[in-house]
């Protein structure tokens, strides 16, 4: 199956060597019937866990009823999905896509008519910026704003208009507006960078720069928001309320990808009939399983878990004291063990990790991830602390006879 997919598929993943079947809950299964916990929920799309059944429900009842019409017509989906939507988020207006990249890539096209048509700006002057170490995607944009010498080598040119700044510096941002700054797009926990938390009060401190300069705060919170990181968003640890947002991925449930892109009344609204679509964006089968999907994050207090249990497993993490291990970091069930490299890659450790049952993956071969599906309990915590205790013992163990340390 390995050799097959690596035959006739693109190479831009490299994939842990294991073929995975089928997924229940946090645990997940290879062709050998051998189980695994799932410590990565695809990047937070599976926060609900796999195949939940409520959302396979929903799923089930709502394909036997109608899936796509495009946006050519109404459904008795959409709104309902959208108001609460927006209500959850303290925003006006919502516009459905599919993937995240596609939401961001709205949030865009939104700031910069917004940029000329309310701001004022002169025409193709507008600039966005953005955070040293974002992801935000993978279209030619969204590369074309990014630090990371491998997203970008090969892809230009670029469109112009945005704007680099250190990540984690109110200060910087606010030397770096324009009167032709539209709009600060920005992460407020930087997941694929490895998990780095900007200092405490960050977002609030750019919402009031924001604000001062009548520049849109635009937060990405497709990994982060939807509980991952305690809150329902990550930007309520501060009590901010951005002029944009963007969400997706656990959106979908983890059965299919749904994203939207919200705002405040006078952002959306630049949008006319003609300006920005999507075939299967907001369909009525993606607007079911999204509204189930915000609901079952509270009624079955996934989010009140994500911030117990993410505080449990960061004070035991905190815990090891082995020399591999640089530092811990996270909110809620949204961590990173960054490794000393001297030591050995992430990557070693996730593959160390593959052999014992659990299942993740390293960013930038320095960080090992650990978000799993919120619906996690102690004792699967527990069980996973166990297991990368001893990865960590063994490991430590080999380098000392290779004369390392």
């Amino acid at each position: 199956m390995i050799e097959t997919e690596l035959k006739f598929g693109a190479h831009n993943y490299k994939p842990l060597p294991v073929v995975l079947t089928r997924g229940q809950g946090v645990y997940v299964w290879d062709e050998n019937n051998t189980r695994y916990i799932d410590m990565m929920s695809a990047y937070s799309a599976v926060s609900h866990g796999h195949c939940h059944p409520r959302l396979v429900k929903t799923l089930e009842e709502q394909s036997k009823k109608l899936a796509v019409i495009s946006r050519a017509f109404y459904s008795d989906q959409l709104g309902a999905f959208l108001k609460k939507a927006c209500e959850l988020t303290k925003q006006d207006k919502a516009l459905p896509m599919n993937s995240g990249a596609e939401a961001v890539e709205t949030a865009l096209k939104a700031a910069r008519k917004w940029a000329y048509t309310i701001k004022k700006i002169p025409a193709d002057q507008a600039e966005i910026i953005v955070c040293i170490g974002n992801f935000h995607g993978r279209t030619i944009s969204i590369v074309g704003m990014s630090s990371e010498k491998q997203y970008r080598e090969g892809f230009g040119p670029f469109p112009p208009g945005f704007k680099l700044i250190p990540y984690g510096d109110s200060d910087a941002l606010e030397k770096a507006i324009t009167k032709n700054t539209a709009a600060f797009l920005v992460e407020p926990i930087q997941g694929e960078a490895g998990i780095i938390l900007p200092p405490k009060d960050y977002l609030k401190k750019c919402e009031t720069i924001c604000k001062k300069n009548n520049v849109l705060l635009i937060c990405d919170e497709i990994q982060t928001g939807l509980g991952r990181t305690g809150k329902f968003l990550a930007c309520e640890h501060e009590n901010v309320t951005p002029d944009g947002l963007i969400l997706g991925k656990a959106l979908g449930g983890g059965l299919l990808p749904v994203s939207l892109f919200l705002a405040r009344k006078e952002v959306m609204d630049v949008f006319t009939p003609g300006d920005h679509g999507s075939t299967f964006g907001g369909n009525p089968l993606a607007s079911a399983v999204g509204l189930a999907a915000l609901n079952i994050l509270f009624e079955e207090n996934l989010i009140s878990n994500s911030e117990k249990l993410g505080n449990y497993f960061l004070e035991k993490l905190k815990l090891f004291s082995f020399p591999q291990i640089k530092a811990v970091r996270g909110k809620g069930l949204f961590i990173g063990i960054e490794i000393d490299p001297k030591f050995y890659s992430a990557r070693e450790v996730c593959l160390r990790l593959l052999k014992l049952g659990v299942l993740t993956k390293e960013t930038h071969q320095t960080v090992v991830r650990l978000a799993p599906p919120l619906v996690i309990t102690k004792e699967q915590i527990d069980d996973v602390l166990e297991k990368l205790e001893q990865v960590f013992k063994e490991g430590h163990a080999s380098v000392l006879l290779a004369g390392i340390q």
